[in-house]
């Protein structure tokens, strides 16, 4: 029987193990339970994966979406490891023959959606097997607290009653303290060695802008900085999704929607294009994303402020994959902030939860609103600590000014005062800016002091101003008048000027700064290696069309990557690329030798 380094060697072509991989991996292979926090891209599957392949019997992997377990064991398949999954794609042919490889033990891995556990049959099905481990992928799905919570996974503590000496694992890129802590509980994993690998993922660059034009600032960033990559745009509404979509296909940018709303057939057409396609952007709302494998994502976009940290964490941890240079971008505003203290106070959940959610979007907030670096003000969310600034986020390479904003505050939180505490942000911005409209008129704030003392800021200051009060808890939003702000006591020492106020400085982005495409210019040194990247590339599209997968599963573009950078030009040579195993050097090596010698 292979070692596990041999395994990782031999079949998944890396030369060692990264991080705790080692560790959890001998710990499952022994036999015991484990929780496994690692970040996206750093090498969770490899965790059950490969005791699966180590152990005696079949690994059952819970997961939970069909897209994701069909990626994954197609990617396995190529390796030579013998994995399949059970889901409603499958004609009943096909469950058959599927069931028949288990009982007669030719399976390393089984991939089940976690409502299929509830079948009767199938639970006799695995009655009768050898069972190797269960692995419970994306667990966080099982926390109420989780920002994807799956009622079926409440179900899963039934498998420890059930096959009580099965080890179990349970895997998550992203869960804070409280949300770990209900994991546990749930799945019945509290004598479970808990494994936290760490949450930075250094290649992602995490920039947030204030929103000004949304579109336009898409646009402007992806012709500067992405042209022609692969990424995801986040929107919250299914309306934004194809208004945004159909309007980037206008400018030129190859790209679909995606949301719940549409028909079944054209979401799967757009999901296996952008899988299997160089270079398209995916509009979507957050029902797209979490059975993505797709590993060179260069850029995560969120046009909407998320709900949450781990939201984004999540959703952003979908770009890079492949360890290669992406960007997360997000513009957020006032209206944002508005719209989901909204939904919040609207909410028919508990007022515990409330509070929670409520908490979640501070945090959200004081992340977009922070002057200092955004990677370690998210690790420190996560409780991962970082005693340096990371110097790859917006924040640390242009660092915002800040100025002294206390008089400023002074007047706003007396317009809001003397306006009665019953208006809006936009009210309040006419009336320091001194308009003179019927509305303002009629209700007599033409006579106010604070009538017309801000016309030294633009609207778009004020706005900002606003929510930086919102956000440090100086100012309330009263829903049940209409979305009008109010004070809260904690203003009271600004107001009286008893306490100095320094805000970060709002500035219009003028778009005059030119970049080249940062990708292009980290990658390519000469016209001559880009010519050969895009053959590599072409050849590996061609084998996966004839396959009907996607690219990625042939090789990542970490592993053409350092096929461009090493040049290998012998089987041997080919064999020591970071990603190229036994099974994969005898199916593609040739192919991908000729490429090189050719171009060369």
């Amino acid at each position: 029987m292979k070692t596990p380094l041999d395994t990782l060697q031999t079949v998944f072509g890396y030369e060692d193990f990264r991080g705790q991989q080692a560790t959890i991996i001998q710990h499952v292979i022994d036999g015991q339970d484990a929780m496994v926090l690692m970040p996206t891209g750093g090498g969770k599957s490899l965790c059950y994966q490969i005791p699966a392949m180590v152990r005696e019997g079949v690994g059952i992997v819970i997961s939970p979406l069909i897209a994701l377990m069909q990626d994954q064991v197609n990617a396995l398949l190529q390796l030579g490891v013998k994995a399949a999954f059970l889901n409603s794609t499958l004609v009943l042919d096909d469950v058959q023959h599927i069931e028949q490889q288990l009982l007669n033990g030719e399976l390393n891995l089984l991939y089940l959606a976690p409502e299929r556990l509830q079948n009767e049959r199938m639970r006799s099905l695995l009655s009768r097997l050898k069972i190797a481990l269960f692995a419970i992928d994306e667990a966080h799905c099982v926390s109420q607290w989780g920002h994807d919570f799956r009622a079926d996974y409440l179900q899963l503590s039934v498998l420890h009653e059930q096959f009580p000496q099965v080890p179990r694992v349970a895997l998550t890129a992203t869960a804070d303290e409280q949300t770990r802590e209900e994991i546990l509980l749930r799945l019945g994993l509290q004598q479970a060695r808990l494994f936290i690998s760490g949450f930075d993922r250094p290649n992602i660059k995490y920039s947030i802008e204030e929103k000004q034009n949304a579109r336009q600032q898409l646009l402007r960033f992806i012709q500067r900085e992405h042209l022609g990559n692969a990424g995801i745009v986040y929107c919250m509404s299914r309306k934004k999704v194809e208004g945004t979509a159909e309007w980037l296909c206008q400018q030129g940018i190859s790209a679909l929607a995606y949301h719940a709303g549409m028909e079944s057939a054209k979401r799967q057409e757009h999901q296996q294009r952008f899988l299997r396609e160089e270079g398209l952007v995916m509009v979507a709302t957050i029902a797209f994303g979490m059975g993505i494998d797709k590993s060179n994502v260069r850029f995560v976009a969120h046009l909407d402020l998320p709900k949450s940290i781990e939201a984004y964490y999540q959703e952003t941890g979908r770009a890079g994959r492949d360890g290669l240079p992406a960007d997360a971008w997000m513009v957020f505003g006032l209206q944002d902030v508005i719209k989901l203290r909204q939904m919040l106070s609207e909410s028919t959940a508990s007022d515990i939860h409330k509070k929670k959610e409520q908490y979640k979007l501070d945090a959200m907030l004081a992340l977009c609103e922070t002057v200092n670096c955004r990677r370690q003000f998210l690790m420190a969310y996560f409780g991962d600590q970082m005693a340096h600034a990371c110097g790859n986020c917006d924040t640390c390479n242009e660092p915002p000014e800040t100025w002294d904003a206390s008089e400023a505050a002074q007047k706003a939180l007396s317009c809001i005062y003397r306006t009665g505490q019953r208006f809006g942000v936009q009210y309040l911005i006419d009336v320091l800016h001194g308009k003179s409209n019927e509305r303002i008129v009629q209700n007599g704030h033409d006579q106010l002091s604070t009538y017309g003392i801000g016309k030294s800021l633009e609207d778009m200051q004020w706005r900002a101003l606003f929510r930086q009060l919102i956000a440090k808890g100086l100012v309330a939003i009263d829903f049940e008048a209409y979305g009008a702000l109010k004070l809260e006591g904690a203003c009271r020492p600004v107001l009286k000027g008893e306490q100095a106020l320094f805000l970060k400085r709002s500035h219009k982005k003028t778009g005059s700064k030119q970049k080249t495409n940062r990708e292009k210019r980290v990658m390519f040194v000469s016209p001559e290696e880009e010519s050969l990247w895009e053959a590599l590339r072409n050849k590996r599209k061609e084998l996966a069309d004839k396959q009907n997968v996607p690219p990625y599963v042939i090789f990542h573009d970490s592993t053409l990557m350092e096929m461009l950078d090493l040049k290998p030009s012998s089987l041997e040579q080919m064999a020591g690329i970071t990603g190229v195993g036994e099974r994969k050097l005898a199916l593609y090596a040739d192919e991908f030798l000729q490429v090189l010698c050719a171009e060369g």
